[in-house]
């Protein structure tokens, strides 16, 4: 298992993936607005999306737990 983590603090803008959805490393799999910036987030590893732990507009810490990749 893997978990992606936010690598700033800021707010979910999108999310591009849903439970159960493969994806492969480097996948773009939601966005991050941090300093007015929109931010992509990619997959840490090949696997399918086991959980999301947040949602769209929520504000989110800097190694808060996005998701989880098994």
């Amino acid at each position: 298992m893997d978990e992606v983590l936010a690598p700033v603090p800021g707010k979910i803008t999108k999310l591009l993936v849903k439970p159960g959805d493969n994806v492969q490393e480097d996948d773009q799999i939601l966005l991050l607005e941090a300093m007015k910036m929109e931010n992509p987030i990619f997959a840490t590893s090949n696997g399918k999306i086991k959980e999301i732990r947040v949602k769209e507009g929520q504000d989110v810490d800097v190694d808060q737990v996005l998701l989880v990749i098994e």
